[in-house]
């Protein structure tokens, strides 16, 4: 007799309808687990592997597999522990997949843009609140998407004036246990479980970003987009931080220590830029989307160190590299 000739007890299982737990090595039905939800099971003959010369299949289809499901012996609406393979880094792959995704497909039509950061606890009273507002509208008038975090402070105040302006204005928010919630004035909000799928969004679909008082997270978004363009992930990306005397010890530290140490090169600050004009800001980020900041870099915190202009020999290695990442 050909040895696929019989069923499986859980072929049987299968087709009677039955709760089919599986054994957790093996990942097949155990037949002695099996819980019957009071109804014997069927007794059938053994289905032949061939018929008439064709061969058979035996056991559940692909369909099968994926339709059929284990469910508890007796009627519960609710039951918590079937989810538990969604917990599973497996099933987490798949969701932080799904929400890559997700964001590519919501920012795909986002022409020029820029993204402003900054403190979630700034009032709307309070200066550095009206001017990201204002630098907002002028951004949105030049032709840019505004992109922030969809919260509140900073982000709520660049995201209103971009609305108010008449241009696109884009949230993307993360789950936080306290502080993060969405602010009103997005006209495209997406809502994120990771930092990094966040983050990746904010780098790839902005031009340029401005950096505004605030705290570890902002300081996040500042030290990673450093990063990005010196170690060359990136293209040209200029960074404006906004607030000179807020920012003066950390440009400070990073002069008389890391320079100092020799730990970074002057040639790495070539595309940060201080200043307290929204107007000098948006100036800046219109002409490095226009010319790579060939003209704005004289203003940057690298020209003031004397390092070398973007695209010099000594910094550019790379031919096909037009700056000094």
């Amino acid at each position: 007799m050909d040895r696929d000739s019989k069923a499986s007890p859980a072929d049987d299982a299968g087709r009677n309808g039955v709760s089919e737990p599986k054994n957790a090595e093996s990942g097949r039905i155990d037949p002695t687990q099996i819980e019957w939800n009071g109804a014997a099971p069927r007794v059938e003959k053994p289905i032949p592997s061939r018929v008439n010369g064709v061969r058979r299949r035996i056991g559940p289809t692909e369909d099968e597999e994926l339709l059929n499901r284990v469910t508890p012996s007796s009627p519960q609406p609710h039951v918590p522990e079937l989810g538990a393979f969604t917990h599973s880094d497996p099933w987490r792959v798949l969701r932080i997949q799904g929400e890559f995704v997700h964001g590519f497909n919501a920012l795909a039509e986002v022409g020029a843009a820029v993204a402003l950061f900054g403190s979630a606890r700034i009032a709307d009273d309070h200066p550095w609140y009206q001017a990201a507002r204002r630098l907002g509208s002028l951004l949105a008038e030049a032709g840019f998407a505004v992109i922030t975090g969809g919260g509140p402070g900073i982000m709520e105040a660049a995201n209103l004036g971009a609305s108010e302006a008449g241009g696109l204005s884009i949230g993307c928010n993360i789950e936080l246990p306290f502080e993060q919630s969405n602010n009103s004035f997005t006209n495209l909000s997406i809502n994120f479980r990771y930092f990094f799928v966040r983050k990746t969004m904010f780098v790839k679909y902005a031009d340029g970003f401005v950096i505004f008082p605030g705290g570890f997270g902002t300081l996040d978004e500042l030290f990673e987009a450093l990063t990005l363009v010196q170690t060359r992930k990136i293209s040209r990306f200029p960074i404006v931080l906004f607030g000179k005397e807020f920012w003066s010890g950390l440009l400070q530290w990073i002069e008389e220590r890391q320079l100092e140490e020799k730990l970074i090169s002057p040639e790495d600050l070539n595309l940060l830029i201080v200043t307290d004009s929204v107007e000098e800001a948006r100036d800046v980020l219109v002409d490095c989307y226009h010319t790579r900041c060939w003209t704005s870099w004289r203003k940057s915190e690298g020209a003031k160190l004397d390092a070398d202009p973007p695209g010099a020999p000594a910094t550019a290695p790379a031919p096909f590299k037009s700056d000094a990442q």
